[in-house]
């Protein structure tokens, strides 16, 4: 009979967990409520004006349109103070490490807004060998704006698309770290040694 053990499967990459404060991930149901409802009405923008929807951005922020009665608070002093960044225009591969570099400077929970064409595909300039085909292939995005450039009137539609998702998410579902598999739990360790053929179970019998 073949005693030789089984390989190792293949090892795998734990997951990176995301770091939350307890507060949010330890809170009773009304308590998130609560937390959802403050962080959509206090959104802080760091606007990442790159094109011409970035002007359309600064149409929606002024006294026309206000976005500010939307609880959306325009031109955070830096990325370490933003909520929500909005990334309006066309995404350069050479503009694209500062765009991510400045995002994971953000604080978590963050959100992302993608505004116009040009930001959500490349737009008119898809096919440029120095554009990035959309933001989302650098960061996560979670809502998208369309249009050359959309309106203001869509960037506030987009906000509250933003803040319907706000209020129905999970903070403790969406930052809790993945539970590591069986497999990767025990890849890349050593196997123990086989038992030798005809040894004893150790019960103790003597003959």
């Amino acid at each position: 009979m073949d005693m030789t053990p089984d390989p190792a499967p293949p090892a795998q990459p734990l997951p990176e967990p995301r770091r939350l404060g307890p507060l949010a991930r330890l809170a009773p149901e009304p308590m998130k409520v609560v937390l959802n409802w403050g962080r959509r009405y206090s959104l802080w923008v760091f606007n990442f004006g790159l094109a011409c929807c970035a002007i359309e951005f600064i149409a929606a922020s002024m006294s026309r349109h206000d976005f500010i009665r939307l609880g959306v608070i325009p031109f955070a002093p830096g990325p370490r103070q933003a909520d929500l960044m909005i990334v309006s225009g066309t995404v350069t591969d050479k503009m694209a490490p500062a765009v991510k570099r400045l995002y994971e400077q953000m604080p978590e929970p963050k959100y992302v807004i993608s505004f116009g064409a040009c930001s959500n595909c490349g737009g008119p300039y898809w096919d440029s060998y120095s554009v990035t085909k959309g933001v989302d292939q650098i960061i996560p995005v979670d809502v998208y704006v369309p249009g050359c450039p959309p309106r203001p009137e869509a960037l506030l539609q987009g906000i509250l698309k933003l803040q319907e998702k706000i209020a129905r998410e999970s903070t403790g579902e969406r930052y809790a770290p993945a539970k590591p598999s069986v497999q990767a739990l025990t890849s890349g360790l050593v196997t123990p040694p086989a038992p030798a053929p005809g040894s004893g179970s150790g019960s103790g019998d003597t003959k």
